[in-house]
């Protein structure tokens, strides 16, 4: 009996896109085989970290040491109990002044607040990581962070944009109801920040000012269920790099919240994410001429199921 109602738990799971199962999976672009399994729940709220990491302009190691730091203290979950009054991703506390209880379930907030202590760790970025986080946390078992490195890291590359078509989901839609386009807006501006969408003329509340941006050659969506995101960032090979690297992190983000969010395709640089998809991969996008597989690298493309 108990097998059978565990495994009926995990059918819903799988149905309805929940965190029972993995779901997601990153794996290392330098070819040497490390990959990381987890669920969109973690994906979700990975993404988050990053992006408030990065929008403050922080490196890649701070970004691996909060992931850390958050596997270990909840394993990505934004939990709302925890040792005495600790509740959220890193399982901060009010009574120590983390905040108030609804901002510290903020994962945005927290993600924030965590980096704000970080940042003031002198040589936070040359330190062994289970110091660094030690520093900010002051844990009772500050060796237990180590165990979650290699993972945090495979999470950072990818969502800082440093590894490309690293990371996937399955995509099913989460037992919630589809947010469109605007839902897509507004979160990006929660874990960016209002600049993410200024240039594609959108407002701060995440609504549209002007219509969705038709995609080269004529192939724009007429449904309207299309964000178009520019990363154009001038020429020379500098400036390449960091285009590349700016939109492999908003694929990256709109593919970790594609079950949330109701994402049904992503396409960056010649390849394209499809929900369902039974491989999960990153593949070739079609060729020009293709509604929604435009080849492109000036721009992310995300499209919604409605």
């Amino acid at each position: 009996m108990v097998l059978l109602a565990v495994a009926g738990y995990l059918a819903v799971q799988y149905v309805t896109g929940g965190s029972g199962g993995p779901g997601c999976k990153v794996v290392s672009g330098k070819g040497d085989g490390a990959s990381y399994a987890f669920t969109p729940e973690q994906a979700v709220n990975a993404a988050t970290i990053t992006a408030v990491g990065t929008a403050r302009g922080l490196p890649e190691r701070a970004v691996t040491i909060a992931l850390a730091t958050a596997l270990q203290e909840s394993a990505l979950r934004n939990i709302d109990y925890g040792d005495r009054d600790s509740v959220g991703l890193f399982q901060q506390r009010p009574s120590q002044g983390w905040g108030t209880p609804k901002e510290i379930m903020d994962p945005a907030y927290s993600a924030g607040e965590f980096y704000d202590h970080l940042v003031k760790v002198p040589g936070y970025t040359r330190l062994p990581l289970t110091v660094a986080a030690q520093r900010v946390q002051r844990s009772g078992f500050p060796q237990a962070y180590a165990k979650h490195e290699p993972d945090a890291a495979l999470l950072a590359a990818a969502l800082t944009g440093q590894s490309a078509a690293t990371l996937t989901c399955e995509g099913r839609p989460a037992a919630t109801r589809a947010s469109g386009p605007d839902g897509v807006r507004a979160a990006l501006v929660r874990d960016f920040g209002r600049d993410v969408l200024e240039p594609a003329g959108a407002r701060v509340d995440g609504s549209s000012t002007a219509a969705p941006a038709p995609s080269p050659g004529g192939t724009g969506d007429s449904t309207g269920r299309t964000v178009t995101l520019p990363v154009t960032t001038g020429t020379g090979s500098a400036s390449v790099r960091v285009q590349e690297q700016r939109g492999w992190q908003l694929a990256h983000w709109a593919v970790a919240n594609a079950s949330q969010l109701h994402i049904a395709r992503v396409t960056y640089a010649g390849r394209e994410w499809v929900a369902g998809n039974t491989a999960s991969q990153w593949r070739a996008a079609a060729a020009k001429g293709t509604a929604g597989a435009e080849r492109d690298a000036d721009a992310v493309r995300i499209v919604t199921m409605g």
